[in-house]
């Protein structure tokens, strides 16, 4: 799974972009988001975040409010990122991880899912894209080719959802 962060707050004040915190509409998106993959049986084994405050602050969220047990890992190397960088990043989780999900930006998440499944979509603020990949280990992971599975957005969640 790839997870962008959650909405930033441009009018807070911080000291650098990697120091943006989440506005309160992506401190609710996080939570939904969180909440609605427990709920889907969705929640990952695994998930690597960018060192970003925005993104580190989306995927606890997240897992606090789905009841993940879930290990985050905080990477360096997902700020900034390439395509082929963040598949470096997830080559080297653990074969039994089953279900990892890389947290972080763009464009580099939209760039990431074409070149897994050569589907075009636009990652917004705290979309989780679904991928499934062939194989049972993390190692050739640039090399795998996947399905598009699914694309969550928080708005498919904001009305009619009892998210409490």
């Amino acid at each position: 799974m790839l997870m962008r962060h959650a909405k930033s707050d441009w009018d807070a004040v911080y000291a650098s972009d990697h120091d943006r915190p989440l506005s309160g509409r992506g401190r609710e998106s996080a939570v939904a988001m969180g909440i609605v993959l427990a709920r889907a049986g969705m929640a990952p084994d695994l998930a690597i975040t960018s060192s970003a405050v925005r993104a580190r602050t989306t995927v606890e969220l997240a897992a606090e409010a789905g009841s993940w047990t879930a290990t985050i890992e905080v990477s360096p190397a997902l700020y900034g990122t390439s395509p082929d960088a963040a598949l470096d990043v997830a080559s080297r989780s653990a074969d039994g991880v089953d279900s990892l999900m890389l947290v972080g930006h763009e464009p580099t998440w939209s760039d990431l899912v074409h070149h897994l499944t050569g589907a075009r979509v636009n990652v917004k603020t705290a979309t989780v894209v679904g991928i499934e990949l062939p194989g049972d280990t993390w190692r050739h992971v640039g090399d795998a080719r996947g399905v598009l599975e699914f694309v969550l957005q928080p708005r498919m969640f904001a009305e009619g959802w009892d998210l409490t």
